[in-house]
């Protein structure tokens, strides 16, 4: 520890003040105290544990030590909105009683949040569901193994050091960082219940309910309709379906049997390209049924202008589809790349950026194709960009496939005995990250960007509010992180 600290904020002088809250601001019971350096960056930060092997445990001890250990949070013990709402029910307490340094602090207010795009993303929907006017920017610490969200933005994909010096460092980025908003993106999933059987979405290990971003709707939910499953969910990143998903699912099934095995993000990611070798998807035509493509699977449509639907062709040797709302995938890689100006000319396609209210949708048809995003200029199959898109499953085309979100998989059963199953994603609004120097996210309001200014990218959703969509009146009133909130008894080490 560098000096001690006065916990209510008074008293010696410390060398992180810019950072520090008082205990009066994180205790709601506390008397009402002073504050006599105002922190011009204060942050709550986030840190799931379990996350990066023993890196978690160890960015706890030493943000505490440099911090007011009240202002950090593990995971593992607090879940993020119990914790924002009572900070945020002590704010409007306290600016009631006409505390200028407590309504300085809200304002300036920025938030950490250290684990893998699964944790993240859990922390991104709870602030989404607070609704609040001025919600507060996030900064994310890469801890697990793909890391998309904070390579995204400009803080690297490789786990951080934990020391001192190392933390410091970060906290000073964060100080430096700007604000960008992104593009929050809706999911529902709908089908007939099957005459036997349970169309469950199915969890590495066939563990119910653990995954984050999918549950089913409760019974006072207008969504739900009898006779039918429905889910719901939110995302940030990505949407996957196919080759990519099945890996992913094989990979955290292993993680979670041999938790042991998987401690270094290295090993981490070694073991995730054996499972795509040992699962065939180098000579995926051999190995897998032409049943597995994406065409065989599912009718996909999408909506560019309000309100109109339009077949999307999917070529037949697609194995893999992803709709992608930021320029990092399966660590970093960018799937969509940047069109050249002859497909921007002929197929109306544009560079990707995180607020534009369109998702890039790219193919890829086996674990060969993947590896040409390595090279300088690579990408994927483009085949569209779309402000909603949804997947109607053929009757019988296959018992199951496999799905992903952020970075979670799961094994999707599909009902044979019916064609209804369906799965619309639909954009939500927008949240606040922290971008730090190297981002490589773009927004279409940056000053710099070719197409800033122009309303092309821009969707009015407004457009839509007559829509015979039977989705689309709820989902605007749906609240991010409704779905978001883990279970007490899932074991939170198990998300990315």
């Amino acid at each position: 520890m560098d000096s001690e600290v006065d916990h209510n904020g008074a008293g010696t002088c410390h060398p992180l003040e810019d950072f520090y809250i008082p205990d009066y601001i994180l205790v709601p019971e506390s008397e009402q105290g002073s504050i006599s350096s105002e922190p011009s960056c204060p942050v709550i930060v986030f840190i799931n544990s379990k996350s990066g092997g023993q890196l978690g445990g160890d960015l706890i001890k030493t943000y505490r030590e440099l911090l007011n250990k009240l202002q950090v949070f593990d995971l593992g013990e607090e879940a993020p909105d119990k914790v924002l709402h009572k900070l945020y029910r002590n704010f409007e307490r306290l600016k009631s009683l006409g505390d200028i340094g407590a309504a300085n602090i809200q304002k300036n207010l920025r938030l950490i949040v250290a684990g893998g795009d699964g944790t993240a993303s859990w922390l991104l929907g709870v602030v989404s569901d607070l609704k609040l006017a001025q919600p507060p920017p996030i900064a994310t610490v890469p801890l697990g193994t793909g890391n998309n969200l904070p390579f995204s933005f400009g803080w690297g994909k490789k786990n951080p050091g934990t020391d001192h010096e190392s933390v410091k460092s970060f906290l000073f980025q964060v100080k430096k960082a700007t604000d960008m908003k992104i593009d929050s993106w809706h999911i529902v999933m709908r089908m007939r219940a099957p005459k036997e059987g349970t169309c469950d979405p199915i969890a590495p290990l066939e563990l119910p309910h653990s995954l984050h971003a999918f549950q089913r709707v409760s019974s006072a939910d207008s969504l739900n309709v009898e006779g039918y499953h429905t889910f719901r969910g939110g995302f940030w990143n990505y949407f996957s379906m196919g080759m990519d998903a099945q890996v992913s699912y094989a990979f955290h099934s292993e993680r979670k049997l041999h938790p042991e095995k998987f401690k270094n993000q290295l090993i981490n990611q070694g073991t995730y390209a054996k499972l795509g070798c040992t699962q065939g998807w180098f000579l995926a035509s051999l190995f897998h049924p032409s049943s597995r493509n994406i065409a065989q699977l599912a009718k996909v449509k999408i909506m560019k202008k309000p309100s109109q639907w339009e077949d999307l062709h999917i070529p037949r040797s697609i194995r893999s589809i992803v709709c992608l709302n930021l320029p990092s995938f399966s660590g970093g890689l960018n799937p969509w790349g940047t069109p050249n100006k002859k497909k921007v000319r002929d197929r109306d396609l544009t560079a990707p950026y995180v607020d534009d209210g369109l998702l890039e949708v790219v193919g890829f048809r086996d674990a060969w194709h993947g590896l040409v995003l390595i090279a300088p200029n690579g990408h994927g199959t483009r085949l569209a960009q779309a402000h909603r898109i949804r997947f109607e499953f053929h009757k019988g085309a296959a018992d199951h496939t496999f799905m992903r979100i952020d970075g979670e998989p799961w094994k999707q059963p599909l009902p044979e005995d019916d064609d209804t199953v369906v799965v619309e994603i639909s954009h939500l609004g927008q949240v606040n990250m922290l971008a730090a120097q190297h981002c490589k996210a773009k927004s279409i309001n940056d000053p710099s960007t070719p197409s800033a200014g122009s309303s092309s990218g821009h969707f009015d959703e407004d457009s839509c509010e007559d829509s015979e969509d039977e989705w689309e009146g709820e989902r605007r009133k749906f609240g991010a992180a409704e779905t978001f909130k883990i279970p007490e008894e899932i074991d939170i080490a198990h998300l990315s």
